[in-house]
């Protein structure tokens, strides 16, 4: 096996922006051939809110992705989140002119593209358009149809939505930052990709992003993607409680809770101090780690339970028998996977990306901070592994892959009205 071609990941969180140079080795793991992180400044809750302080936030990143990879980036694979993102159940049919003749991929990608030009509300379009199981001629529970016969080709689809304007806005900030938009991914499905095993999608397993400024969930059973959503908590907002809870400053209340945060109360002691330094002379103000915790805990425990309820609403509870998989930056809170577990009663692990790296990347890359980014240079490989399959089959290439079809709409209203 030779090695790949080099894909960048561009993730665009509320507390950071992290661009990711990778390729796939000879043995088919991820080479880091270079990162680049940032502060994201312009973005609250996964949407950009300031256009210029994301593009320079876009441009620090990429710029020393740039200098530790000696590779010059033009394409990024971005990912999309933020509350907007919504899913919904959906199931397709389409009538075939000639039944004798097999089920071919064209079939298949006629009946996920026609999916697109379903109506939305408006200011929505739909993002990503995910085929669950498909029918033929009345026999459920297909999952490679390619090859049968039949008359009518039917599918479940698990169809992603989000707001039309939230994502002009990333691709804006990503043109003015110099660089072009190969494709647009959700990025729970990114995190997924990159922490997550096959036996686990299989037996059935909600991943469980936990960012600044939201906490994504995407859960799967039977290696079929069941349900998504968004939930706008995250990291940050336990920081404003530490802040408000202990009348600091935000950045102490942010090194506070990476250094000393703890998601249960009881694991701390009150004779355990830590001190703040004083503001323009003023004496140091003392915290005890179980008043810091019990703040933290307080908050935790309110964004677990809104994560239980979307896995109870997914209807998939009692069948994900690989419980939950925790990932992102909050994931690495002390005492987190035992309150998930004592809230939930479900199994819990934290997710690391690095099983799919090769030996020797930065021992930064293997953090949960990281899954996001590395999954989407992950999925970005996999997509140019496909187009390739395609062309050496000779295969006539008909349309882009449905996940492009929302960001052709979006490139295309950049392109007609010449905005940069």
């Amino acid at each position: 096996m030779e090695a790949s071609e080099i894909v960048v990941g561009l993730d665009i969180g509320t507390t950071k922006i992290a661009a990711i140079v990778g390729q796939r080795n000879e043995i088919g793991k991820i080479e880091i051939l270079g990162f680049g992180r940032s502060e994201s400044i312009g973005v609250k809750r996964g949407v950009v809110a300031n256009i210029d302080d994301t593009v320079r936030s876009i441009v620090n990143a990429v710029k020393e992705a740039d200098s530790r990879s000696d590779i010059t980036v033009a394409t990024v694979n971005v990912g999309i989140a933020g509350q907007h993102i919504k899913s919904i159940q959906y199931r397709g049919s389409s009538i075939r002119s000639n039944s004798e003749i097999e089920i071919n991929q064209t079939d298949i990608e006629t009946l996920t593209d026609s999916m697109f030009k379903l109506a939305m509300n408006p200011g929505e379009e739909i993002i990503d358009v995910i085929p669950q199981e498909y029918t033929v001629d009345g026999e459920r529970g297909i999952k490679h149809p390619k090859g049968m016969l039949g008359h009518q080709l039917e599918a479940d689809f698990h169809i992603i939505t989000g707001q039309t304007m939230a994502a002009r806005n990333i691709v804006k900030c990503i043109k003015k930052a110099g660089l072009e938009v190969d494709s647009m991914l959700l990025e729970p499905l990114a995190s997924a990709e990159a922490v997550l095993s096959e036996e686990e999608k299989e037996a059935g397993v909600a991943l469980v992003d936990i960012g600044g400024g939201t906490t994504d969930i995407a859960i799967f059973h039977d290696n079929i993607i069941r349900h998504t959503a968004v939930i706008p908590f995250g990291g940050d907002i336990v920081t404003e409680d530490i802040k408000e809870g202990c009348t600091i400053i935000k950045k102490h209340a942010e090194d506070l809770k990476v250094k000393f945060g703890s998601a249960l109360a009881s694991e701390n002691r009150d004779e355990e101090v830590v001190a703040i330094p004083g503001l323009r002379g003023r004496p140091p103000k003392e915290i005890t780690l179980r008043n810091l915790a019990s703040i933290i805990q307080a908050r935790m425990e309110e964004i677990i339970e809104h994560i239980y309820f979307e896995i109870k609403n997914s209807g998939f509870e009692k069948k994900l028998i690989a419980g939950i998989v925790l990932t992102g930056g909050g994931a690495q809170l002390r005492h987190i996977t035992q309150l998930t577990e004592f809230i939930t009663g479900m199994d819990t692990r934290i997710g690391y990306p690095n099983e799919h790296l090769a030996p020797g990347v930065p021992e930064e890359m293997a953090s949960p901070a990281y899954a996001t980014g590395v999954g989407l240079v992950i999925i970005g490989l996999q997509r140019l592994e496909k187009e390739a399959e395609k062309k050496d089959k000779l295969q006539v290439k008909a349309k882009k892959p449905s996940r492009g079809s929302f960001l052709d709409v979006i490139k295309k209203f950049f392109e007609e009205d010449n905005l940069t």
